[in-house]
């Protein structure tokens, strides 16, 4: 016996366990022709809450505007206006391109992989849920924490790197205590008052952002045609004097060291790109997800080219990697390379607008990653991965305790005001870093299974609202190039002159930490690595009605502009 049911905006999944039928049956509705074959579900299914009406608990507020914004400069911070510099002087402006194109692609292909399985299931936990579904319910507990610790110490650095920004204009250290606190309120506020505060400072955050980095490419531009008062035409000068590749200073040969010194730019240009994955877990709270997730993917390639690709290839052409101002150690808009060249340019009035701008940035970087921090939170409550009182929310459905639960890291950025405690700060950089490796990671894994999921069950997944005819060779270069991110982010201590204990622990320290999440809950709640025949592609996930209103078509040129924009 089969048979089928249609969903209909009546007829919402809450949880219940499909009856018992023979293989075969379809449910439809995700989708027009997408056809989802009943799985005999067994009784140990139910341990992990697969079936959990989530979506009731918080509510869909996020606009199209908002979540296309999130997606193209929703956790752009201080890594990528300052950190392309500390790059720079790291390996030269071919090598910190090589680095940030590389790493690039490994961000595309995550977000690929990450938006196609939201396509189908926008729901609380995003990816860490996707994980425990689909690959292992131990790897979503491992990769739930391991976000959530790794997205929350992110906080604190942001509220530090914003308060240091300040500093361009006061340096006062008896300030710093009331601008930390300020900041401190003004991040956590936002995500207390509610997802749409969230999603309006986020747009406006985003808007000037965007704007910086438009003007920065462009003045860069400028600069470097001889367009500035001096009128120094720079050209490709630095790429010949001192040169396209900088050295490590590790071994003699040049080749080997210059080498050397590109692969130690990976996590400078990872922790620029990190956060890509925001747009997922996003998508609960998200007013048409399937149809707003499918555009903001798509969109992210030209975000990825323009911003970061073309930003550094502009920042490499302004400043050889041996100016000192590079390598002075500031963390204030001095140390980025538009800066150096516009002061030197004869231009005045710009650095205290660009530091400005960055200021927001890294606000906004901060207010991210809370809003990530909580969701996650929330996400693995709902699973029964986290306690349940983390899956109180408000009326208006916003997880308020996770929430406060997440703010109460934002302290620690008062860590950075005592010189000694200064080095542990620098840890929680390290180490929610290469955190973010492992999320990549499991995510690129999870779609690997999502995607033999599809092809044993016979499942069509380029009916989804959206997917990638590159896949699964994007989630496998993902994945490959993520754990040789991991094994090679802090390499440079194993050379004698370079070996610092602290270093070799921040670097390398979450490799037993997510050993031991994962095999902890394994061997305690005795999970299995799900079979490809028997993955849940049905229970718990909203129809297409329950999530999507009617597309109106434009009626004007308003609203055309609008639509292209956003």
């Amino acid at each position: 016996m089969s048979e089928k049911r249609s969903c209909t905006p009546d007829d919402k999944f809450d949880g219940s366990k499909p009856s018992v039928i023979e293989r075969g049956g379809t449910l439809q509705g995700f989708v027009e022709g997408y056809n989802v074959p009943y799985i005999i579900g067994s009784e140990t299914d139910d341990r992990y809450n697969f079936g959990a009406a989530d979506t009731e608990l918080v509510q869909r507020k996020l606009k199209q505007r908002h979540i296309q914004m999130i997606a193209i400069a929703g956790t752009i911070g201080t890594g990528l206006f300052l950190g392309s510099g500390r790059a720079i002087s790291g390996a030269g402006p071919l090598g910190a391109l090589i680095s940030y194109a590389l790493v690039g692609t490994v961000a595309y292909a995550t977000l690929c992989s990450v938006g196609e399985m939201a396509s189908l299931a926008p729901i609380s936990g995003a990816f860490v849920h996707y994980a425990a579904r689909w690959v292992d319910p131990a790897l979503g507990f491992a990769l739930g924490w391991m976000y959530f610790y790794g997205q929350a110490i992110t906080i604190p650095v942001e509220i530090t790197a914003s308060q240091i920004l300040i500093t361009y204009w006061d340096t006062s250290e008896a300030h710093a205590i009331g601008y930390t606190v300020v900041i401190c309120i003004a991040v956590c506020l936002s995500n207390v008052l509610g997802v749409q505060y969230f999603g309006e400072s986020e747009f406006i955050f985003a808007i000037i952002k965007l704007t910086l980095i438009t003007g920065l490419l462009i003045a860069g531009l400028i600069i470097d045609l001889g367009g500035g008062p001096n009128h120094d035409r720079i050209g490709f000068r630095y790429w010949n004097n001192p040169g396209a590749l900088a050295r490590a200073g590790l071994v003699d040969n040049i080749a080997t060291d210059r080498f050397i010194a590109i692969v130690a730019t990976f996590v400078q240009a990872a922790f620029s790109f990190q956060g890509v994955e925001l747009v997922a877990i996003a998508a609960s709270e998200t007013r048409n997800p399937r149809r707003n997730i499918a555009k903001a993917v798509r969109r992210v390639f030209w975000r990825i080219v323009v911003f970061y690709i073309l930003g550094i290839i502009m920042s490499g052409m302004l400043v050889p990697y041996n100016d000192v101002l590079l390598l002075n150690g500031s963390n204030t808009a001095a140390a980025s390379p538009y800066v150096i060249a516009i002061q030197r340019a004869g231009i005045k009035a710009l650095p205290s607008v660009i530091n400005a701008a960055i200021f927001t940035a890294a606000l906004s970087a901060g207010n991210s990653y809370l809003f990530c921090s909580s969701r996650i939170l929330h996400g693995l409550a709902v699973r029964g991965q986290a306690p349940r009182f983390l899956l109180y929310t408000t009326k208006a459905g916003l997880p308020i305790v996770a929430v406060f639960a997440s703010c109460l890291f934002a302290p620690l950025a008062f860590m950075n005001l005592s010189a000694g405690s200064t080095t542990v700060f620098n840890w929680f950089v390290s180490l929610a870093t290469v955190g973010g490796f492992f999320c990549w990671a499991s995510i690129n894994l999870t779609y690997v299974r999502f995607w033999q999921g599809h092809r044993a069950q016979g499942i069509d997944r380029t009916l989804l609202p959206y997917h990638s005819r590159l896949q699964p060779w994007l989630a496998i270069w993902g994945f490959c190039w993520t754990i040789i991110f991991i094994l090679v982010n802090g390499f440079t201590v194993f050379f004698p002159e370079q070996w610092n204990l602290s270093n070799f622990l921040t670097a390398y320290i979450n490799l037993p930490i997510f050993a031991a999440l994962y095999i902890g809950y394994k061997v305690m709640k005795r999970t299995r690595f799900w079979r490809a025949s028997e993955m849940d592609f049905l229970r718990g996930i909203p129809c297409l009605e329950e999530t999507e209103e009617p597309e109106h078509p434009p009626k004007n040129l308003g609203e055309k502009i609008f639509n292209a924009v956003f």
